[in-house]
């Protein structure tokens, strides 16, 4: 019986080498195989990314140069940081850059906590019909083009018969001039942008409160937790990943105005720029009267850089404070 065993044991160990060989050639292939599969599904993407990202970078070399077409980009002279000067300038440099700063900072603030309000109410909403009205409502503005919403704006704000200042007529106030009076207009552009934007982020966090364990609301009631301590206690902080990924995106983008909003709201009125110009107004306005290529290259990489130091330096902050939310 030993002496069969023994057998057994010779032979298994003769033949297990060229199954594993066999089995781990299988599984090369299997990998392979899923690897090439994912390769394919993503390649449109990549190759988006590459001719529409990557290769245009070759132009950055435009915001250091007094670009001229019929010379082109590697004919043209050279002009070192140049370009960058109308950034730091004490007039219009500064004021550019503190709206851009001062707005967007004030609409993430903003959008977050109206869109987390609105997101925990439409939780509340059992009614499922009733949540969908709400929600198509709420989403259909951010499918409206701003200039449209510039016309909506108008028609709310203009002068002689404008809904807000006949309102304010009836009550026996004076009619304000809106589009003359830049002192209104942050909170105007952020009750607009909130208006547009609200449907969409509301939507996103709705959907990570959807995914949060009933159980947990289950057990705080039983301890006796009401609704306002459900939300600061067990909602917001399992949103707490989702929010600091939003926000930090969001801080990537500060020194990124959204054109149409500050350009088509304000309708361009030289009378708002103490309150409306931002770095995006400024060089499209600055690029359609003298058409300095250079100075909005230069406009385009600065905000680039700024925005790319300001999500490291952010995520910096995350991680010292608690690493496992960080974004990387």
């Amino acid at each position: 019986m030993d002496e069969s065993q023994s057998i057994s044991a010779t032979s298994q160990a003769a033949i297990s080498p060229p199954l594993v060989a066999n089995e781990t050639r299988k599984n090369r292939r299997e990998k392979v195989g899923d690897t090439l599969t994912f390769f394919l599904m993503a390649f449109p993407a990549l190759f988006f990314l590459l001719i529409f990202n990557y290769l245009p970078m070759v132009g950055l070399v435009i915001a250091f140069q007094r670009f001229r077409f019929q010379e082109g980009i590697f004919g043209s002279e050279w002009v070192g940081f140049q370009n960058f000067e109308f950034l730091f300038s004490p007039t219009s440099g500064v004021r550019i850059t503190v709206n851009t700063l001062g707005l967007n900072a004030l609409f993430i603030f903003t959008t977050l906590v109206a869109s987390l309000f609105v997101a925990i109410m439409l939780n509340e909403v059992r009614e499922s019909l009733v949540q969908r009205f709400y929600q198509l409502s709420l989403f259909f503005p951010y499918f409206i083009s701003w200039i449209i919403a510039g016309y909506f704006v108008f028609a709310l704000l203009n002068t002689n018969d404008g809904l807000v200042n006949q309102m304010l007529v009836s009550l026996g106030y004076e009619p304000i001039r809106w589009y003359s009076s830049p002192e209104y207009w942050p909170a105007i552009l952020t009750l607009t942008n909130l208006w547009k934007q609200i449907g969409f982020w509301s939507i996103v966090y709705l959907a990570g409160i959807l995914g949060i364990n009933p159980e947990l609301y289950e057990v705080s009631q039983i301890d006796g937790a009401n609704k306002l301590q459900q939300v600061f206690r067990i909602t917001i902080p399992m949103l707490s990943s989702l929010i600091i990924i939003n926000v930090l995106l969001s801080v990537g983008r500060i020194f990124y105005a959204d054109f149409g909003l500050f350009f088509h709201v304000p309708r361009d009125s030289g009378l708002l720029y103490p309150t409306t110009d931002v770095i995006d107004t400024f060089v499209y306005r600055a690029l359609r009267q003298t058409g300095d290529i250079g100075m909005a290259a230069a406009a385009g990489f600065y905000q680039a850089i700024v925005g790319f130091v300001l999500v490291l330096i952010s995520n910096w902050i995350v991680r010292q404070v608690d690493p496992e939310q960080a974004l990387f």
